[in-house]
C-alpha cells in the first residue's frame, strides 16, 4: 500500500522510535481509516518503561545535539521542510486516510509543517542574550540555554501541524523531545515527522516516538528528565496534565479548547460573509479549537444570514475524501460523531431550530445549521468539536459583547463589519488570544505566537520567533569581573 517510499510501512510497522524504530512494550494496536473501517496498518505502542527509558536517551543524546554548531542544527531543520515538500503526495495520502483531511487540509498541513521547520531553523542562529546593567564594576548578561529535553504531546485534528509546531522549534533551540502523538493518527501524524527528521539528518536518541495512552502521558509529563511540557488538545485534559505538571515542577505550555464567537454586525450584507461564516464552522468538520462555534448576528440581517450559511451548509459535498470529491470527510471515531449529536438533538430539545444538517451516515455528519439557539443550550455553551453552526441573534451591540465574552474559553474571535475602528473597540472588551476583523476565526501561521485566555490555554506559545526562544529555554544570569571580588569578610 505504501510503496518504497518516506512512509514505507516495512520501517515503522508495529514500532516505536527510541534510539531507532524497535518494538515497544505495549501491544500494536491498527491504525483505521475513519471513513471506511478498513485497517491500514499496525502502529507501535509504548509502555510506561519506554518512556523512562526514552527521556533517559534523549538526555543523554541532548548534550551532544546541543553542542553542536548552531549551523548544523539549523541545516537539519531546513532540509526537514524540503522534505515535507518533497514527500507531500505520500504525506497527504496518509492525512486523508487515516486523518479524514479533504485534500486541501492535507496540502495546508504539508506546506505550514514545511513553514515550521524553516522558521524553527532560523531559531538556530538567533541571538540568545542581552548585556544587562550593573551598579558593580562587572559585566552582566541574560542568556537562553536548552531546557534539556521536551515532552511534546499532540492531538488527532490537525496532527503535523500541532506537533511539529513545538517540536521543530524545541529541537533548533539544542533540545530533544520525548514526544506521544495521539495513537488515532499514529502514522501521519507521528511517523512522518519521524521520518521526515530522521532523513533530514537528525541525530539517534534526541528524538523519541512514544504512541500510547494516559499512562505514557503521564509518564512523560512526571519523568524527571522532561523539563518542559508542551500540550494541545482538550480542555478537560488539559486541566490534569496541568496539574499533575504543576506538582512535579514543570513549566507547561497548555493550548486547549475553544467556542470562538463571529460577531456580524448589521451593516453587512450576509451574502459576503456567509463563505468565511461556514467555513468557520465546518472546516476539517469542525475538528479544529478555533472552530467558530457561536455565531452572534445582529437582528436586522439574522434571517437573511441564517437562510444563506443553511443553503450554504445543504449543498457542501460530505464524504469519503479519499475516493470522491468533497468538503467534509468524516468526523475521527463514533465517539466524536455521538457526541456532536447528542448535543446538537439536545439543543433542539431546547428550542434551536434545525435549519440545515443534523444527520450522519456513519462517521459522516453533515454540516449542521442551529437558528436562534438558547444560550443555555449545549451546542452554545459548550466545545461541539463537529461541524455545527449555532446562530443567536442579538439586538444591541453591547448585547453582542455580553454574550461573545460570555463563556470560560477564550481562543479566537470574528467580527464582521465595515467599519474596522469599531470592530477594535469591541474585540478590546472581548478576553482572546486572537481577533480577526473581516474574517472567521480559524486562522495560523508559523510566524505568530498561537495560544489562547482563560480555559483556551496558557497563552501564546508556539510560533514567533521570541515566543519560541521563551518557550523551550531557560534564562541564564552571568556575571564577569576582571579581577576576583573583594569583600567584607
Amino acid at each position: 500500500m505504501d510503496g518504497m517510499g518516506l512512509l514505507d510501512s516495512g520501517v515503522w510497522e508495529g514500532k516505536i522510535y527510541l534510539d531507532g524504530w524497535t518494538a515497544g512494550g505495549a501491544d500494536p494496536v491498527p491504525s483505521v481509516a475513519p471513513a471506511t473501517g478498513k485497517e491500514l496498518g499496525l502502529v507501535g505502542r509504548a509502555s510506561v518503561e519506554d518512556v523512562r527509558r526514552a527521556a533517559a536517551t534523549n538526555a543523554e543524546a541532548q548534550t551532544a545535539w546541543a553542542a553542536l554548531p548552531y549551523t548544523e542544527r539549523a541545516a537539519v531543520l531546513r532540509r526537514a521542510g524540503d522534505l515535507f515538500a518533497a514527500h507531500a503526495e505520500e504525506i497527504h495520502g496518509w492525512l486523508v486516510r487515516e486523518g479524514g483531511a479533504i485534500p486541501g487540509r492535507a496540502a495546508f498541513e504539508t506546506d505550514t509543517a514545511a513553514q515550521e521547520c524553516y522558521e524553527a531553523a532560523a531559531l538556530a542562529s538567533a541571538p540568545y542574550g542581552e548585556m544587562l546593567r550593573s551598579a558593580l564594576p562587572r559585566y552582566s548578561l541574560s542568556r537562553q540555554l536548552p531546557v534539556g529535553v521536551v515532552g511534546v504531546i499532540a492531538p488527532f485534528n490537525v496532527p503535523i501541524i500541532l506537533a511539529i509546531r513545538a517540536i521543530a522549534p524545541a529541537l533548533a533551540l539544542g533540545n530533544a523531545v520525548v514526544f506521544k502523538p495521539d495513537p488515532r493518527t499514529a502514522v501521519c501524524g507521528g511517523v512522518t515527522i519521524v521520518r521526515i527528521l530522521e532523513e533530514a539528518g537528525l541525530p539517534s536518541g534526541v528524538l523519541s516516538f512514544l504512541p500510547g495512552g494516559v499512562d505514557v502521558g503521564e509518564a512523560v509529563i512526571t519523568d524527571p528528565a522532561t523539563r518542559v511540557i508542551a500540550f494541545t488538545g482538550s480542555t478537560k485534559a488539559g486541566r490534569r496534565i496541568g496539574e499533575l505538571a504543576g506538582k512535579h515542577l514543570k513549566r507547561t505550555h497548555l493550548e486547549l479548547g475553544g467556542n470562538s464567537a463571529l460577531i456580524v454586525l448589521d451593516d453587512v450584507d450576509p451574502a459576503d460573509v456567509v463563505s468565511a461564516a461556514a467555513w468557520g464552522s465546518f472546516f476539517n468538520q469542525g475538528q479544529v479549537c478555533m472552530t467558530t462555534g457561536r455565531h452572534l448576528v445582529a437582528a436586522g440581517v439574522a434571517d437573511d444570514y441564517i437562510a444563506a450559511l443553511a443553503e450554504r451548509a445543504d449543498h457542501l459535498p460530505v464524504g469519503d475524501p479519499a475516493t470522491e470529491q468533497v468538503a467534509l470527510g468524516p468526523v475521527i471515531d463514533a465517539q466524536q460523531r455521538d457526541n456532536i449529536h447528542a448535543r446538537v438533538t439536545a439543543s433542539v430539545e431546547q428550542g434551536a431550530r434545525l435549519a440545515a444538517g443534523g444527520t450522519y451516515e456513519g462517521l459522516f455528519y453533515r454540516p449542521t445549521v442551529l437558528a436562534d439557539i438558547p444560550v443555555t443550550a449545549p451546542a452554545w455553551a459548550e466545545e461541539v468539536f463537529g461541524p455545527v453552526a449555532p446562530v443567536h441573534r442579538f439586538s444591541t451591540v453591547e448585547e453582542a459583547i455580553s454574550l461573545a465574552a460570555d463563556s470560560e474559553y477564550g481562543l479566537s474571535l470574528g467580527i464582521m463589519t465595515r467599519d474596522v475602528a469599531r470592530a477594535l473597540d469591541i474585540a478590546a472588551q472581548i478576553p482572546s488570544g486572537a481577533v480577526h476583523i473581516n474574517d472567521q476565526t480559524v486562522n495560523d501561521e508559523a510566524v505568530i505566537p498561537f495560544g489562547g485566555v482563560g480555559a483556551s490555554g496558557t497563552g501564546s506559545r508556539h510560533g514567533g520567533g521570541r515566543a519560541n526562544i521563551e518557550a523551550f529555554t531557560e534564562t541564564q544570569w552571568v556575571t564577569l569581573r576582571s579581577t576576583p571580588a573583594q569583600y567584607p569578610f
